[in-house]
């Protein structure tokens, strides 16, 4: 990987433990792929029974995030790198505690779509969902590669793209909110599909923070500029504990997993 070659020197122990870490992100970051994937098939195709299994995947991704936290610690204690080296096992930590995050997004669409059951999606909305779905696999993709080449310029990419699937997620709720208003028998599957939207905006912003962590370690300073964020409904803004979804009516959404 790019970020493992070091001018004017040659390979030490703790390059192996850098790259043996980056190695377990790449992982990680295939596995977040794979289960938003799988949420969007599941949704478009209307299959409970692999939204249940998304929901169960995402013990996998949490194991993998506590391993590489773990195996972080350890280095640091053995190791103890001063300066850039701690920067870059840092910032792997934190890419790490953010595909994590997304993969708790990604059971949450699950969960969503198992709740909305046999229920008719509108084609309209199933549209904007698979349209900003693809936005965010791409996002996704491009941030991860971006930390396999140590690619500042294209994590800058993903961190201003991120202000279209916010722009995106605002035009979805406004659609959503007409309709529930023309139609109250649609509030509860509108509600469904505008926490689905909501989660793959949180992921945009997950994304973003990865590539903000690629910055630092490849720079060493924090980006000196705010995040562009386009106007997205405030009374549905999800706080920092999102990812739980626990504050919601159990009524509204499964328990499953």
């Amino acid at each position: 990987m790019a970020f493992l070659r070091r001018s004017g020197r040659t390979a030490t122990g703790f390059d192996s433990d850098l790259r043996e870490l980056a190695v377990l992100v790449a992982e990680m970051g295939g596995f977040a792929e794979r289960q938003l994937a799988e949420a969007i098939e599941a949704l478009t195709r209307r299959d409970n029974e692999r939204a249940r299994a998304n929901v169960a995947a995402d013990a996998t991704i949490d194991v993998m995030q506590q391993a590489i936290e773990q195996r972080a610690m350890d280095i640091i204690l053995q190791r103890r790198p001063a300066a850039e080296d701690l920067r870059q096992v840092v910032g792997i930590v934190r890419i790490a505690n953010e595909l994590e995050r997304i993969g708790d997004l990604a059971k949450n669409i699950s969960k969503r779509i198992i709740a909305i059951g046999d229920q008719d999606i509108p084609s309209r909305p199933l549209r904007g969902f698979t349209h900003m779905a693809t936005l965010m696999m791409m996002l996704l993709r491009d941030v991860l590669d971006s930390f396999a080449r140590r690619d500042v310029a294209k994590a800058l990419d993903v961190w201003a793209r991120d202000f279209d699937i916010d722009r995106l997620c605002a035009s979805l709720f406004r659609d959503f909110l007409a309709t529930m208003t023309e139609n109250p028998l649609a509030i509860t599957l509108s509600v469904h599909l505008m926490f689905c939207v909501k989660n793959l905006e949180r992921m945009g912003d997950h994304a973003t923070n990865m590539a903000e962590a690629i910055h630092y370690m490849v720079i060493g300073q924090a980006l000196a500029r705010e995040r562009p964020k386009a106007d997205v409904v405030s009374g549905l803004s999800v706080s920092s504990h999102e990812a739980r979804e626990d504050w919601l009516a159990p009524a509204v959404l499964p328990s499953t997993g």
